[in-house]
């Protein structure tokens, strides 16, 4: 499948999803090990530390501090890693309703962590935009 770069299109084939669980963003020193009971859905390493992204009942039982108790929101497009504006114009909109959101892109999908308590909200503003975008 060839990736979307045309915003337009990105927009009116976005088909948000929730994926179950509830998320948290912890980190680990920059020499520790991940510990091995925990499979984390991101990981990124920066000189202060590794960011791991998991499941809260992961972070609690391998005893993680944590943060940010998020639900995940895939936008299944498949789109470009070098689209311009898709992130802007979602992460816009969202900040326009008062929804924070950690958006991370892959190389298939573009992902919105997104308040726990929030995530219904947050999925009738990417409905709506991409209603509109249908128009």
């Amino acid at each position: 499948m060839t990736s979307e770069r045309d915003l337009d299109a990105l927009l009116r084939n976005m088909k948000p999803e929730v994926l179950d669980g509830t998320f948290v963003f912890c980190t680990l020193a920059p020499s520790a090990s991940i510990p091995a009971i925990i499979s984390p859905v991101l990981t990124f390493r920066e000189r202060e530390g590794t960011t791991l992204v998991v499941l809260h009942e992961e972070a609690e039982r391998a005893g993680l501090r944590h943060a940010f108790p998020s639900r995940l929101i895939t936008l299944t497009v498949h789109s470009a890693l070098d689209a311009v504006g898709f992130l802007a114009a979602v992460t816009t909109r969202l900040a326009e309703a008062g929804i924070s959101v950690n958006a991370v892109s892959a190389f298939h999908h573009d992902h919105l962590f997104v308040p726990a308590d929030r995530a219904d909200e947050a999925m009738v503003v990417l409905l709506a935009m991409s209603e509109t975008s249908q128009d």
